[in-house]
């Protein structure tokens, strides 16, 4: 059976080099970016947290690759900022597969240090901050969340690659 890994975490947190060293160890996967799903979307484009988004749209369009992917033989990686709402809907859709479910959190000091490190045009600044705080208020399953404060990226694959504990139940 193949494996879904699902890494959620505020922007800033890693969830793109994270998933791109897992994918990149498996034999036959993917890697789908949720960011990448959600900016298809030209005319009409909403920012996911604003009013009138096209989340509906976007979770639909997720839902169908990551199955395709799945039923055609490939482990698959996928990254995007997750509510627990939307655990409930990834859960639901995918009970007949292995699921693991990673929430990677920071230290506010590591969130503004790495989101410095990006582009100029991809920091996301005190929105980075916000959006910790939200991921904290979910309240997930605590086996779910994963600090990588310290942790390096080596070190947090190997984590989550090993460790039962992240299976979606």
């Amino acid at each position: 059976m193949n494996q879904l890994y699902i890494i959620t975490g505020p922007a800033g947190v890693g969830k793109s080099t994270v998933s791109k060293e897992i994918a990149g160890l498996c034999e036959k996967s993917a890697l789908i970016e949720g960011d990448e799903i959600y900016n298809l979307v030209c005319g009409g484009y909403v920012s996911p947290w604003k009013e009138g988004n096209h989340m509906k749209v976007f979770w639909e369009n997720s839902i169908d690759i990551i199955r395709n992917f799945l039923d055609n033989g490939y482990d698959v990686v996928f990254n995007y900022i997750i509510n627990k709402q939307e655990i409930e809907i990834l859960k639901k859709n995918f009970n007949d597969a292995e699921v693991k479910f990673i929430v990677l959190i920071v230290d506010e000091e590591t969130i503004v240090k790495r989101d410095a490190m990006r582009p100029e045009d991809c920091q996301m600044k005190e929105r980075s901050l916000i959006l910790l705080e939200e991921m904290k208020r979910q309240s997930f399953n605590e086996s779910n969340l994963l600090d990588t404060s310290k942790l390096s990226v080596e070190e947090t694959v190997k984590t989550i690659l090993e460790e039962e504990r992240f299976a979606l139940k």
